[in-house]
This record gives structure tokens, sequence and C-alpha cells, in this order.
């Protein structure tokens, strides 16, 4: 079977548009057409139902795309793991993380963990966004989604995050500490818009302590973290936050500590193709460490 083909088929898989696969292998539409219909034509098998929006796989190229999935999985991690077996712990170590993780927290964090390992380079792609490992968009994925188990892929868990209701200290001088939770009718709340929100409960400040079925209308509503917490910083109003990303900054205040508020879990995710290499152990160890600093007792 042609390998060309069957990369060509992969990624019109993914896409599930002749248009968008010709795209990202900036080739034509009509190149990515006969490639498809010459692999169709070599295996004697459809491997797409043809709709007016776009692609569908049939069974046949759904069992295909499982294949491909993984070989092209295994073939991606060969490059990192011949250079670390040549090199130690040096090359590129491409992460993803959400907006939220990467700008508000990983990203000052960094200096440290390249400082003990000064050959590595660090790639991070911020995005809320789930990644794709056979696409070598990264080598390993940092968020709160918890995979599906598959053969290809290990994930860890990090972290059980606690959510907490933040203020600043500028926000409550001037419109004073709600006390309980239906104080918070009469307060400016910030929400993360539930549409493409990275985690779960992202609305769960507008129900707290609300009737059941009532809904506040948030203040501001804004589909990013550090957003969100710069709105806090800037005594906008109240959110939910991280604690571990609070914990950063001095000018907030908790409110109602002792309320069971959301906990979310962190996890860490990578092809199972690299489980073993030291830049994957030493990230894993470097984000348990730090994450462990701020979790509270």
């Amino acid at each position: 079977m042609d390998w060309d083909r069957l990369r060509v088929f992969h990624i019109v898989a993914q896409a599930g548009s002749l248009t968008e696969a010709g795209h990202a292998l900036n080739i034509s539409q009509s190149a990515v057409s006969r490639q498809i219909s010459s692999l169709e034509a070599s295996i004697d098998v459809s491997l797409f139902n043809r709709h007016a929006r776009g692609l569908v796989l049939t069974e046949q190229g759904e069992h295909l795309f499982r294949i491909t999935r993984t070989i092209f999985a295994q073939v991606n991690a060969i490059g990192t793991i011949i250079s670390e077996s040549r090199d130690g712990l040096s090359g590129c170590l491409r992460i993803a993380t959400t907006i939220g993780i990467g700008s508000v927290w990983l990203a000052s964090r960094l200096k440290k963990f390249m400082q003990s390992y000064p050959k590595l380079r660090l790639n991070i792609q911020l995005t809320d966004e789930g990644v794709d490992f056979t696409m070598r968009e990264a080598d390993v994925s940092i968020n709160y989604n918890k995979s599906l188990p598959t053969e290809d892929v290990v994930q860890k868990e990090l972290a059980n995050i606690r959510m907490s209701v933040y203020a600043s200290k500028e926000y409550i001088q001037n419109f004073g500490m709600p006390k309980k939770p239906e104080d918070l009718d009469q307060h400016r709340l910030i929400t993360f818009g539930e549409a493409g929100a990275p985690a779960s409960n992202a609305g769960w400040l507008l129900r707290f302590g609300t009737q059941p079925g009532v809904l506040r209308e948030p203040f501001l509503s804004i589909n990013n973290a550090y957003g969100m917490l710069q709105a806090v910083k800037g005594s906008i109003g109240i959110a939910i936050l991280a604690d571990f990303i609070a914990a950063d900054h001095d000018d907030l205040v908790e409110l109602f500590a002792d309320v069971q508020t959301p906990v979310m879990t962190m996890y860490m995710t990578y092809p199972s193709a690299l489980e073993g290499l030291g830049r994957i152990r030493a990230l894993y160890e470097f984000l348990k460490s730090e994450l462990d600093k701020k979790q509270k007792k």
C-alpha cells in the first residue's frame, strides 16, 4: 500500500473535506481527490461517503483511520526517541495546553525547568481545542479533559484542582463583602462563557445559592481564563478561579472559603510511543512538584 496515499487519506479523514486536506498538504483539491480514488481502487473498497457538506468515513474507512492514527503516532515519535537516545534530554519538546494554564501559570515557571535541562528547547502551544498527536501538533497535552482509554495514548493525573470564589481587595472595598451566597445577587459576576469552556462547571457561580432553575445574569462573560483573572484583578467583579492560579496574586481575596466548590482534574496526556522517555518523565515530575506546592492542605 502506497505510503503517500495513506498519508493523504489520514489527513482527509481528519479534515472531513478535500479542500481542507489540500490546504494542509499544500496541494490542489483535485490532486487530493485523485490520491483518494487511487487508494480506493488499489484496495477495492470505498473509504468515504460523499455528501454535500463533506466526506464521511465508511465502515472500512473508519477501520483504516484507526490503523493510520496508530501508525503516524509511532512514526512521529521516532525522531524524538532517536534524538534522546543520542543526545540525552535535548531537542524540542512540544507542549500543548489551555490558554489559561499556559499564559497564567505555566509560562512563568518554565525558567526553572529549562535551567534544569539547558539542552531542551520548548515549543508551547496555547489552545483550548483538542490536540492530534498523529499530526505532530504536540508531544504532550496538559488540560482538564479526560481521554477515553486507548492503546495509543497515555494519560496521567497531575492534580485535583479546586476552584474557589475570588474578588480583589479593591472590589470588596468598593462594593462590599458578600456574606452569604444569596448576596451574590447584588454583585457583579464574571463567568467563563459556557460555549467552548476548557473545563466543566463554567457557569457554577451563576447558580451558586440560587433557587433550582434560577440562573443569574453575568456582569461580564469572557471565554478566556487569563482574561477572567485580569478582570478580577482589575476589580470588575467576582469569579471562580483555580486556587493554584489565584495563589500567585496577593491582591485577591477568597470568598466563601468553607463552601464546597467545583474540583477539576488536570491531566498530562501523550502518545504511548513516547512512554519512558526522559523528557516526558522530567516534565511530569516538574509539573507535579509545582502543582503540589500550590494545593491547599
